[in-house]
């Protein structure tokens, strides 16, 4: 039996078949509509998945009763591992935006910014004195792996990846689970990224 339930997606002319399964709905199929020709989406897809049905039942005992077979519209192990790149993608990216922001933040305020993220939190703390370096101290909380660490870290604006340091951040006790980093800043780039947000 032919279970797979598609649900119809309609934006003007182009109609879609889309499938939902326990994480997110995927478009399985799409077309224009041009009804009453052959090359109509609906019945262009109601011809192939008549196709995989006898296609199915030349070949598979017991045979399916139903008139049609989507089974192989559906996403396959290829569509699985990009679904996982692309979350990964996204999640570095969000990652990368977050360090930015709470660097600029932590410049501006001259304490401590802090954001949860999945699965574990960021903070910083930014401190610039005119005529010395400029202190970056980077709190990573919750379960993190050593290369999300490095990630983390190369995200930081104006420090040398080379140069970060096991370290305890000043003026606050350690919190169970935590790891701190510690680098200098680039003058440089903290007069850049405060310039940035004079032009905003």
């Amino acid at each position: 039996m032919d279970d797979n339930v598609l649900f119809k997606v309609k934006i003007q002319r182009w109609r879609g078949a889309v499938w939902q399964d326990n994480r997110c709905p995927w478009l399985v199929a799409a077309g224009r509509r041009e009804d009453g020709s052959p090359d109509d989406f609906y019945a262009a897809l109601t011809v192939r998945a008549r196709h995989a049905r006898k296609a199915y039942n030349n070949s598979h005992t017991p045979t399916l009763t139903c008139d049609t077979y989507t089974k192989e519209l559906l996403p396959g192990t290829l569509d699985e591992a990009r679904l996982r790149l692309e979350d990964a993608e996204r999640s570095v990216l969000r990652m990368e935006a977050s360090i930015r922001t709470l660097v600029i933040r932590a410049l501006l305020a001259g304490r401590e910014q802090r954001e949860d993220l999945a699965g574990y939190t960021l903070a910083v703390l930014v401190r610039a004195e005119e005529g010395h370096e400029t202190y970056v101290g980077v709190r990573i909380i919750g379960h993190v792996t050593i290369a999300d660490q490095a990630a983390i870290l190369d995200a930081v604006p104006g420090c040398d990846r080379d140069s970060w340091y096991p370290d305890v951040m000043p003026h606050r006790d350690v919190e169970s689970g935590e790891v701190i980093w510690s680098n200098l800043m680039d003058p440089h780039a903290a007069a850049a990224l405060l310039a940035e947000t004079e032009q905003d």
